[in-house]
């Protein structure tokens, strides 16, 4: 058979459950396969993705905290993000990055309006850029909104039920991601950010003393 004819043929279907390896060598390959695939991807590898990738029997939760376990003394790890997981390098080795990287950051840099919006779209999304003025009392332009949309932080949500029906806006798994949560739910508890009065459901944003001094109808 030529190597043309080799290419053809169709892959065979993956071996999930190893019945012919050892216990202890068949979940050494099922967590090989799992940290190949993660290491493999450009974007966090959700839970039933990996799960395809092992036996019917095994706990993947389970299998993913014994591959973190091996990594403890690596500059690296397994987190979760963007409700899947990815490898990111330890913060203790940051520094080394930038070194050869030539001291290039490559984060998105935020003004201090983009974040004080984007915080507020995380905390009350689905909601309009009409209830993002009324919630930071100022006028938020549809170029702040673009910023935040081309850095992959947000995107449209459903359309509001009010008259004219106007674009919501909700938060992505880039936003998610960029900032190490791995669901919304990971989000600081609003209550303290308002028992340190860094937010305040019932008050406009712009009368909480401190918190913006920045006109939000403009980027800085």
């Amino acid at each position: 058979m030529s190597v043309s004819e080799k290419r053809k043929q169709p892959a065979k279907p993956l071996d999930r459950e190893l019945p012919d390896l050892p216990e202890a060598a068949r979940r050494r390959e099922w967590m090989n396969r799992v940290e190949a695939v993660i290491f493999a991807a450009s974007e966090p590898v959700g839970v039933e993705v990996l799960a395809h990738l092992v036996g019917r029997d095994c706990n993947i939760e389970r299998l993913i905290e014994d591959i973190r376990e091996e990594l403890q003394t690596r500059p690296y790890d397994l987190v979760r993000v963007a409700g899947g997981f990815q490898h990111r390098t330890r913060p203790a080795y940051s520094g080394a990055i930038r070194a050869v990287a030539g001291g290039e950051d490559k984060t998105v840099g935020l003004s201090q309006t983009q974040a004080l919006v984007l915080m507020t779209i995380a905390y009350s999304q689905p909601v309009t850029r009409a209830e993002l003025s009324d919630i930071t009392g100022r006028e938020v332009s549809r170029d702040l909104i673009a910023q935040l949309s081309h850095a992959g932080f947000i995107t449209s949500g459903p359309r509001s039920p009010k008259p004219g029906a106007p674009y919501t806006y909700i938060t992505t798994n880039t936003f998610l991601s960029h900032f190490g949560f791995a669901t919304l739910r990971d989000l600081p508890d609003i209550e303290k950010l308002e028992d340190a009065g860094l937010f305040d459901r019932d008050k406009p944003l712009a009368d909480i003393p401190g918190i913006v001094q920045a006109d939000l109808s403009e980027d800085e």
